[in-house]
């Protein structure tokens, strides 16, 4: 097995992975990732398929990569339903990605889904309706996190922080509860390995929130934290959980295999998330598509704030540092005003 290497911030990362080299984070001066972005003139299927096609188009000629079948013929999609109907990855976007993918020669068995609670994959659509029996991804495996069939035993996050496992109701979860734990199974979360073992490349579609702990719920704890098990425990002290999702988006295997994340920003909220609340929901026609989520989620995170400035409430707090401590670990950057923004027709 080759040695590998993750820098740590609070905690170990074992299993599978050793000891490497350190990972670099950007310096200034050198060039970011850059940013695709398309307006929306609706978001309806049409439209989505057609800027869906359009922006992996450019990010195919641009990088080189092609999305296409490799030797394991499987492409993974970790969606977001976890804050329930209202603020889930919208179903337009993700049938427009299959159908991208599905051109480029992956099968409709070969293109699955990978959300973390049943109940809330299915008030959103990904799964069956109970009643009618009827998903718009009838031909698409759907996993099921929360299942646990999905974990393995070899690959996993270790910190001594007792086990919980909710994103909605971490914090009550986790009231009373000793803040470190010398029992293995509490140490441990498991990494959900399809993304990373089972395909030969992963996309990220996340939806964006505010987070009394992680700052900014988005594209890196929808790749971390929601992609593994015994994970609320690291919301006992606001130091865990922002370097959990560091530590863990810094693991090479999930990156290596991490082709972009797209996310709409068709819906978004700025106060009381992940809990869906309209009231604090925010739209704008626009689609961005990058290799970098730490600007992404840096990106979102300036127009949270403008948000919640504009309706008087406090910016996102600063001592929140998630994705400062991705940038350290070489992640990505949180430098917005310097990232190129490459528009697409």
């Amino acid at each position: 097995m080759r040695l590998l290497t993750v820098i740590l911030l609070a905690s170990t990362f074992c299993g599978a992975l050793a000891q490497a080299a350190d990972p670099v984070s950007p310096k200034a001066g050198e060039p970011l990732a850059p940013l695709w972005q398309a307006t929306l003139p609706a978001f309806d299927e049409a439209t989505y398929a057609d800027k869906v096609e359009t922006m992996i188009v450019e990010f195919e000629r641009a990088t080189g990569k092609q999305l296409v079948p490799g030797e394991k013929k499987r492409v993974g999609l970790k969606i977001y339903a976890d804050s329930g109907p209202g603020m889930a990855t919208p179903v337009p976007l993700v049938k427009a990605v299959i159908a991208s993918l599905k051109r480029r020669g992956f099968t409709n068995e070969g293109i699955f889904l990978v959300g973390l609670n049943a109940l809330r994959l299915r008030m959103t659509g990904y799964l069956p309706s109970l009643v009618s029996g009827q998903t718009p991804f009838a031909g698409n495996p759907v996993y099921v996190l929360e299942s646990g069939r999905y974990y393995d035993p070899i690959w996993f996050y270790d910190s001594p922080l007792p086990q919980r496992f909710d994103p909605i109701f971490a914090e009550q979860q986790t009231k009373g509860v000793p803040n470190t734990s010398t029992r293995d199974e509490d140490r441990k979360s498991f990494l959900a390995t399809p993304l990373f073992l089972d395909a030969d490349f992963w996309i990220n579609l996340p939806v964006y929130t505010d987070h009394p702990t992680l700052g900014i719920n988005g594209a890196l704890v929808n790749a971390t934290l929601w992609n593994a098990s015994n994970t609320a425990r690291f919301f006992r002290s606001p130091g865990n959980a922002p370097a959990a999702v560091a530590e863990m988006s810094a693991i090479p295997e999930l990156r290596e295999t991490w082709m972009f994340t797209l996310t709409s920003l068709q819906h978004y909220q700025f106060i009381g998330g992940p809990f869906f609340n309209s009231l604090y929901s925010a739209s704008e026609p626009l689609l961005w598509l990058s290799t970098d989520p730490v600007m992404m989620d840096s990106m979102a995170r300036d127009r949270i704030n403008g948000l919640r400035r504009r309706s008087g409430f406090d910016p996102v707090d600063e001592e929140i540092r998630t994705l400062e401590f991705a940038e350290t670990l070489g992640v990505g950057s949180t430098r917005t005003r310097h990232v190129k923004i490459i528009p697409v027709p």
